[in-house]
């Protein structure tokens, strides 16, 4: 079943992507959940996008379920995406909390969860050239913040 084969080939992107929204202690719990909602949603899909997206959105509305996000809130408003380990590198877990809500999403899911942008676009219902560009300010704004993380430092 397509279920079981995006499931053992993107388990682990699911669990990172997981840990950024709910916490590294809950991660596998919300896979799970989010896999188990798919699965018996499954006769819902209708197709019109790609299995992996529909069922990236279901995690993720598993991790912000576990989080404690209201039922209305949309994975875009989640202003609390982080790194799962920030204490592993402290400059970068400042320098991605200064992103916006919507560039700090698109890094995660492109370099976290390892996602090509063409699957980022229809994930969050944008176009591709949108995350291309919402990622090239991402990088840049990361850039310039590091940098003067750097400087102080040194």
């Amino acid at each position: 079943m397509a279920i079981e084969r995006l499931y053992r080939e993107q388990a682990g992107a699911f669990a990172r992507l997981a840990a950024s929204i709910a916490g590294p202690g809950a991660c596998a719990d919300v896979v799970q959940e989010g896999f188990a909602r798919a699965y018996a949603r499954r006769a819902t899909y209708r197709g019109d996008g790609s299995l992996a997206a529909w069922v990236w959105r279901i995690v993720a509305r598993a991790a912000l379920d576990a989080q404690g996000a209201p039922r209305t809130a949309a994975l875009e408003d989640v202003v609390d995406l982080r790194l799962p380990y920030p204490e592993r590198d402290p400059e970068l877990a400042a320098a991605v909390k200064l992103l916006s809500p919507q560039r700090r999403l698109v890094v995660f899911l492109r370099y976290f969860a390892d996602l090509p942008l063409t699957e980022i676009a229809e994930i969050l219902g944008i176009a591709e050239g949108t995350v291309s560009a919402t990622l090239a300010q991402a990088r840049d704004e990361l850039h310039s913040a590091l940098a003067d993380s750097l400087e102080v430092d040194g």
